[in-house]
């Protein structure tokens, strides 16, 4: 079979294929990861590409403009490699690591184990010792054992145990043959004196490792949030508790469906579960790879993974079939996962290291929204309390110490940039805030004060109450076309507003805002809106009886609370009542991963937890239709925008 020479730019990553292979598996299997939300069905046109030089096929699409196709633009997933190639990936379609903004990292608490606004990028420590006990999920000891005697005589394996328990309260421990076989030979070597690293692994406490030596220093975990639409990590010295580095990336499972139902249906296809699996450890992989590189870490010295997320992603993560999540009655595989080798899964730390799932509540309601609640202190709250997961799943939790409920709403991924034609995450380029002026021309600021690439959640927040009130868009989110402006037109049968003339922007089209992506959105709002106001109307309560209102998801601080109303996204109420909390979901694996008595937390908490099911409800889907409207479509719900 003829070989193809392909040369990705401007990574410069070279792949050999053969003749005929297709170029966005082409592109995957050099470590070139492309934007693609439809499972390479060449629907969503995200995947595009330029071929600068070679011989190539590719199918007619209408995500490929003329203007397009004269510059050699085509879809990735539509096109055959039928000679050498160079192909450039422009900007809007890579996949690349990117830096968490602080914001993003960062938790409010009025109480719990972070004072006020704690950022973790100063490294400042993370667990107050009055509230959980500093025991990570992996525990380096230095012990010096008593060499042995005619008058101590005890095995070297009891002599180690007994060791350890002298300093240590431990009722229950173990080690795996492997490291018993090579304990006799080990001690000697190394003069009585080694390292060992103990594991919590449920009520027992193992052994999982043994170095020569005092290594005991060097100890590092790795804290995950593993979303629908994005991946992010936090690197943590598990000894000082302080956070050395946090990144978050694009989950490359996009490539194969926006959202989990359709990534569980690619799961049932041929090798279908394995490519997903392999594509979130790629992710996770590259994020270890790139923090402990940056911060001097060796990679034998992380020795604990703690990750969070909903149910699909944790099936997905360990490669156990997600088929029974969609199919009624809707049950998952485990919602509790006892701690493995984080090799099992193909996770690259020392290959003993550990990895743990934080447990979940139900089939849609998993352990993200655990994680959330530990991080907000819900747990231990008086006050009525609801937390808004704000992601591809909108999940909701709400209550108190006493009691907690929850529930999940497909929201889609329209606020995490995907689904929406000019749509991208909160990185480097994309609109984070808008405002239209007088003669309904917009004026934007993007993250980095960079060149505008495209509109991220918080931007089309802004961007959409912005619009409603200066009459650009009318109520059920239909574009105003006698609007006294020119940034309305009519292309390709649809009107769209342009926001961003290609002259001022980087990515070499116009950045618009279409109905399309207005009515993607108001579906995603209402989905949030419905739940939380069903969720709540359930114990017989009003949005008014609530004392405080966490909002968790990507928007870290750059939510507009006023503009969220407006669009009906968040309730009607007194605006002290919000509170940021930034990735709740990594904030609290991280707090997970540091103390074990926060794990035992998070599996009560998940235990406790009501789910309510929301697709079996009536007065859901009649309030998800009042909502389909900006901001609904009572306006007594919401009189300040009345």
């Amino acid at each position: 079979m003829e070989k193809c020479k392909i040369i990705f730019k401007p990574s410069n990553k070279t792949i050999e294929v053969r003749k005929g292979a297709d170029l966005l598996a082409s592109a995957v299997a050099a470590g070139v990861y492309i934007n693609s939300s439809c499972g390479g069905e060449g629907v969503c046109g995200r995947c595009k590409v330029v071929i600068k030089k070679g011989k190539f096929q590719t199918e007619p699409t209408g995500r490929i403009t003329p203007e397009e196709k004269k510059k050699n633009f085509c879809l990735a997933c539509l096109t055959t490699v039928e000679g050498n190639l160079e192909v450039y990936i422009p900007p809007q379609s890579r996949l690349e690591l990117d830096k968490t903004k602080k914001e993003q990292a960062r938790v409010y608490r009025l109480k719990g184990l972070y004072s006020e606004s704690a950022e973790v990028d100063k490294g400042k420590p993370i667990i107050d010792e009055g509230i959980f006990t500093h025991s990570p999920v992996s525990t380096k000891v230095y012990a010096e054992l008593p060499r042995p005697t005619l008058n101590d005589s005890v095995s070297d394996y009891e002599r180690l145990i007994r060791e350890i328990k002298s300093k240590y309260k431990i009722s229950i421990m173990q080690a795996g043959l492997r490291n018993i076989r090579r304990l006799g030979a080990l001690l000697r070597h190394s003069d009585w004196k080694v390292t060992v690293t103990l594991g919590k692994r449920n009520e027992t406490t193992e052994i999982v490792i043994i170095e020569p030596g005092n290594t005991s220093k060097q100890n590092y975990g790795v804290a995950f949030d593993i979303g629908t639409t994005t991946v992010s990590g936090q690197l943590v010295d598990l000894n000082t508790k302080k956070v050395l580095g946090t990144k978050g990336t694009h989950n490359k499972q996009v490539m194969f469906g926006d959202d989990v139902i359709t990534r569980i249906m690619f799961a049932t296809e041929e090798s279908g579960l394995e490519r997903l699996h392999h594509a979130v450890i790629d992710n996770m992989n590259s994020i270890i790879k790139e923090l402990t590189e940056e911060h001097g870490v060796a990679l034998n010295n992380v020795t604990g993974v703690m990750c969070a997320g909903n149910t699909t992603m944790m099936h997905l993560l360990l490669r156990v079939d997600p088929t029974y999540i969609r199919k009624e009655p809707y049950v998952s595989t485990a919602n509790f996962v006892p701690v493995i080798r984080a090799a099992e899964s193909g996770i690259k730390i020392h290959p003993r290291g550990l990895l743990a799932c934080i447990p979940g509540v139900s089939t849609y309601v998993g352990g993200d929204i655990v994680a959330g609640v530990i991080a907000c202190g819900i747990d231990n709250e008086e006050a009525l309390t609801l937390l808004l997961d704000i992601g591809t799943n909108g999940e909701i939790a709400f209550g108190n110490k006493e009691w907690m409920a929850c529930c999940s709403a497909s929201a889609g991924p329209a606020f995490e940039g995907s689904g929406v034609s000019c749509g991208m995450r909160a990185i480097k380029g994309a609109i984070e805030r808008v405002e239209i002026d007088a003669k309904l021309n917009a004026k934007v600021k993007t993250i980095a004060n960079s060149k505008p690439m495209g509109i991220c959640g918080s931007g089309y927040i802004d961007l959409l109450a912005q619009m409603l009130k200066k009459d650009i868009m009318k109520r059920d989110g239909r574009l105003n076309a006698d609007a006294k402006t020119k940034k309305i037109r009519k292309k390709d049968g649809e009107l769209e507003y342009v926001v961003v003339p290609k002259n001022k922007a980087c990515c070499g089209y116009d950045i618009v805002i279409k109905e399309s992506d207005i009515e993607n959105i108001k579906r995603s709002k209402g989905a949030i809106f419905s739940a939380a106001a069903i969720l709540v109307k359930k114990f017989n309560l009003t949005f008014d009886q609530i004392d405080k209102i966490y909002i968790a998801g990507g928007f870290g601080t750059y939510l507009d609370i006023e503009n969220a109303v407006t669009i009906g996204l968040l309730p009607d109420v007194d605006r002290k009542k919000f509170k940021f909390v930034g990735n709740s979901s990594l904030i609290g694996s991280r707090e997970i991963l540091l103390s074990y008595d926060t794990m035992k937390k998070a599996e009560d908490t998940a235990r406790k937890m009501t789910y309510v099911e929301l697709s079996k409800d009536p007065a859901y889907m009649d309030e998800y239709i009042s909502s389909l409207f900006f901001p609904h479509t009572n306006l007594e719900k919401f009189p300040s925008v009345k």
